[in-house]
């Protein structure tokens, strides 16, 4: 999930968004999107879906299945 952490931070820095607002968007702590940006945890399917959803990308561009 290494395309994962590097899209998700990728896509907040792009937003000019630190952690603590993206975690308040989707409903999550910051140390989550933390610990997602280092490739130590993944989301959830449902968090993943709202980050997609979020950013308005493809869960499959989150994943790095598609560019």
């Amino acid at each position: 999930m290494e395309q994962f952490s590097e899209r998700l931070k990728a896509l907040r820095l792009e937003n000019k968004l630190s952690t603590r607002e993206l975690a308040r968007e989707i409903g999550v702590s910051n140390v989550a999107i933390s610990r997602w940006e280092r490739g130590e945890r993944t989301p959830n399917i449902e968090t993943l879906v709202l980050l997609a959803k979020y950013f308005n990308v493809s869960t499959d561009y989150l994943c790095g299945l598609e560019d």
